[in-house]
């Protein structure tokens, strides 16, 4: 008998005006291209695709819609043998505690969860309804932020509210960045010589969007976010928790309406909102270097706020085996971690320097001295693999 083709997945992260994309085998975790077509439905559209031999190449597509991205994207996708495609969805509210291979009746549900998520789940449909028009005869398959968390208890995610209001219009803790969450918790296990199942540990994920998660033996038994994506942490753009009282005040006091203080909750706090210069942590860390008293104070508050996300997940755990660090600001920022763990006194935390300056490549994730009292780990994520190897399971059964 000959060899098996290795299968490749289309892997497939749909936002309002953007789509990336990667064709990945999901035994190896090869990315065989990648690419990210943005700007969508602008003059100033354009499409990127890296493959994993060769230049990266950028082509201005004006007025480019989500289904004109797909098909310039499988202009260059020809000489690659696609098995299953594979789609980042925002929000499967109580419908999905796991992936789904998509039907009509799956993406109905899927638009039933839009009141949940209007930023995000109405793109995601979009790029689904594109994708199998693109790929009729493939399976098409979600993978949802918020299905990891489905194995919270009630106590962690029913908010003190009227019980009528969870009932009648499904208000309760959600939590997303779940593919990360469970992504880093495995690998942080398997690079520690451990079963998952016998670990304990608070994982962030620390990006433009941040959250941190309480994983019990493999399962998520809490998190930072909510309802939405707003709660939590403090964000690039996005302010977190504050008193609910806000809202009112600054409708009562500042001439805005509810929409545009929600849109400022989301849009014009965190880091940008306090720092008034810019939501990339690259760029605040070398203004606070040169002196910025504001880009200082807003990595600061956001350090401060994650320390204390940490000890209050800890809660909902017997013991911690390590707090880690993902997402483009958690992987990168040794500044952001040493300031983060620097507040985790009473967890007797003693970073390394020498460890925490090289990411923890030289020490398998570690960024903690042999002697701390917490072990503290950087596991790079990678959701997309998630996705490749979730889908490619409906293919094999």
């Amino acid at each position: 008998m000959g060899t098996r083709e290795p299968d490749n997945v289309l892997v497939i992260n749909c936002g309002s005006s953007s789509l990336k994309f990667a064709v990945i085998e999901p035994t190896s975790g090869q990315v065989l291209v990648q690419g990210l077509a943005e700007r969508l439905n602008t003059e100033e559209g354009r499409l990127q695709v890296k493959p994993a031999e060769g230049e990266r190449t950028t082509d201005a597509i004006p007025r480019m819609s989500h289904a004109k991205a797909l098909e310039a994207i499988l202009k260059r996708l020809q000489s690659f043998k696609i098995s299953a495609v594979g789609h980042r969805v925002v929000h499967g509210g109580e419908y999905f505690s796991g992936s789904v291979q998509l039907d009509e009746e799956a993406v109905r549900k899927i638009a039933a969860c839009e009141v949940l998520a209007p930023l995000h789940n109405p793109a995601n449909i979009v790029g689904i309804r594109a994708a199998m028009t693109s790929f009729p005869e493939l399976p098409h398959v979600a993978v949802f932020d918020t299905a990891f968390h489905q194995t919270m208890p009630p106590h962690a995610y029913l908010y003190a509210l009227r019980y009528e209001l969870y009932e009648k219009h499904q208000v309760r803790r959600y939590g997303f960045h779940g593919t990360s969450h469970r992504y880093v918790s495995g690998k942080a296990a398997e690079m520690l010589g451990k079963p998952v199942d016998s670990l304990q540990m608070i994982t962030s994920h620390l990006g433009n969007g941040c959250s941190a998660c309480a994983v019990k033996e493999g399962k998520s038994v809490d998190t930072t976010m909510g309802l939405t994506p707003l709660e939590g942490l403090v964000m690039g753009t996005r302010s977190g928790d504050v008193d609910p009282n806000l809202l009112l005040f600054l409708v009562e006091n500042t001439g805005r309406d509810f929409r545009d203080v929600t849109d400022l909750l989301n849009r014009g706090s965190g880091l940008l909102g306090i720092s008034g210069l810019s939501n990339d942590m690259r760029t605040l860390q070398e203004a606070a270097d040169k002196g910025d008293r504001r880009a200082d104070l807003a990595i600061a508050i956001f350090c401060y706020r994650l320390a204390k996300g940490i000890m209050a997940l800890a809660a909902s755990l017997d013991r911690l085996d390590a707090v880690v660090f993902t997402g483009g600001i958690g992987e990168n920022s040794a500044p952001v971690r040493e300031r983060t763990l620097a507040s985790l006194k009473v967890l007797k935390a003693e970073v390394s320097p020498e460890l925490n300056a090289v990411h923890g490549k030289h020490a398998a994730g570690r960024i903690t001295t042999e002697t701390s009292g917490l072990l503290a780990m950087v596991v790079p994520t990678n959701e997309e693999l998630v996705i490749a190897r979730e889908a490619i399971a409906f293919v094999h059964g």
